[in-house]
């Protein structure tokens, strides 16, 4: 049985303490595409996957344990699913994340649904994220955005079975892009609404990992390149550490920013990290 962690609940307070001003954003990272992501007395979770539940099931053992446990989450305004994969939709998680949380919604593609309400989540906390439709909660905004995990596959009613979200809170626009590989509806999208934050998966793809059943993603140079063609102020990697056998170098992102793109800001997060984000709206004056 998981314990609460006095690691994950330090963690935990530091996100409940932390005060972010107006043009900021505070992201706090927990490993493969999972982060807290917290502005204006508002917390959202995206992809919580904190538990061991794909290795008592699957035998698919991360590399470290995650900075926090489910036990440890509290405090959550929303929680946002990428797609159904169990290392994005936590089956070890959710069920606590939604107990410990009972007013956060679970923000989630159509397909998502019935195994959420098979995990004992409450039907009037499961929203639906249709592709490019904005929603509001609060002071926070929402755009789920349309992801090719490989291919941009539907459900049986048309609907898309992965996706994205362009988080808009507090003065700052972040994009999480889930898992996706770079199509050109996806370019044109993100060009027009020029986030000050990508995180983007760096983990690509290839004929033996998906002869694995390992489904792929944009890899390093076309992540970084996807964050300077849209104009991201800053980019921070995703997806690159958890699995031994579905693994990137972050450095390999850096140096080629570096080397092609000097100006681009990047940042690679340690775990369990706390990266402020600061905007230029945050010097503003009325």
């Amino acid at each position: 049985m998981i314990r609460q962690s006095k690691k994950g609940a330090a963690l935990i307070r530091e996100v409940a303490q932390t005060e972010v001003p107006y043009g900021t954003l505070a992201i706090w990272f927990i490993g493969q595409e999972s982060v807290i992501i917290k502005g204006d007395g508002i917390t959202v979770y995206v992809d919580p996957y904190v538990s061991d539940f794909l290795e008592k099931q699957h035998g698919a053992v991360r590399t470290y344990p995650a900075p926090i446990t489910p036990e440890d989450i509290a405090g959550a305004d929303l929680c946002l699913i990428t797609h159904e994969h169990a290392d994005h939709m936590d089956e070890g998680t959710l069920p606590l994340f939604h107990a410990q949380n009972r007013e956060a919604l679970i923000l989630a593609p159509a397909c998502c649904k019935e195994p959420l309400l098979g995990m004992g989540i409450a039907e009037n906390k499961i929203g639906e994220a249709e592709n490019r439709r904005r929603e509001f909660f609060g002071k926070l905004a929402v755009t789920a955005v349309p992801a090719a995990h490989e291919q941009l596959d539907t459900d049986a009613e048309g609907k898309h079975r992965y996706t994205g979200y362009l988080i808009e809170l507090n003065g700052v626009k972040l994009y999480h892009a889930g898992d996706t590989v770079i199509f050109p509806e996806l370019i044109d999208l993100l060009s027009e609404a020029r986030p000050d934050v990508a995180l983007l998966p760096i983990n690509g793809g290839d004929y033996f990992r998906r002869e694995s059943g390992l489904v792929g993603n944009m890899n390093y140079r076309e992540a970084a390149e996807l964050a300077v063609r849209i104009g991201a102020e800053t980019v921070i990697p995703l997806h690159y550490d958890v699995f031994a056998a579905n693994s990137e170098k972050p450095g390999y992102f850096v140096d080629y920013l570096y080397e092609r793109y000097p100006e681009q800001k990047v940042h690679v997060m340690a775990r369990g990290e706390r990266f402020v984000y600061v905007s230029e709206r945050a010097f503003l004056r009325e």
